[in-house]
């Protein structure tokens, strides 16, 4: 848990000085670590009652590690969730500008049957999503 929660936090802070490629670089320890304590958490879910008769004071560590993780999560997502925010306001901006480039033109068919040929010179946009 020490260790995810301390990926989770150098992800937050890349994330916030920009630096998104170094922060998808994080990605497969990140997916690790969840499935890692999303598996030791259903098992200690699954034994809570065992777990808290014979070790109590691991218990409340426990609780306590859990606690303090919640909100360190809440952060990397609204950081994650705002840099998406950002990258999809910045497709959009650049997308409305290179419609805006394109001269008015008929996309209906032309006089003699065909579809109007002109200068077509923009092109889709794709943007990694996987932040």
């Amino acid at each position: 848990m020490d260790e995810l929660l301390s990926l989770i936090e150098s992800e937050t802070d890349l994330v916030r000085n920009g630096k998104l490629r170094d922060a998808s670089t994080l990605q497969p320890e990140k997916a690790r670590l969840i499935h890692e304590y999303t598996r030791g958490m259903m098992s200690a879910k699954d034994h809570a009652v065992a777990l808290g008769n014979l070790s109590p004071a691991a218990t409340q560590t426990l609780r306590r590690k859990h606690a303090e993780f919640q909100p360190v999560l809440r952060i990397n997502l609204a950081v994650l969730s705002t840099a998406r925010e950002v990258a999809s306001d910045i497709v959009s901006t650049v997308a409305k500008a290179v419609g805006a480039q394109q001269p008015n033109r008929t996309t209906t068919y032309g006089p003699n049957g065909g579809t109007p040929t002109g200068p077509q010179s923009a092109h889709g946009i794709a943007i990694n999503r996987s932040l």
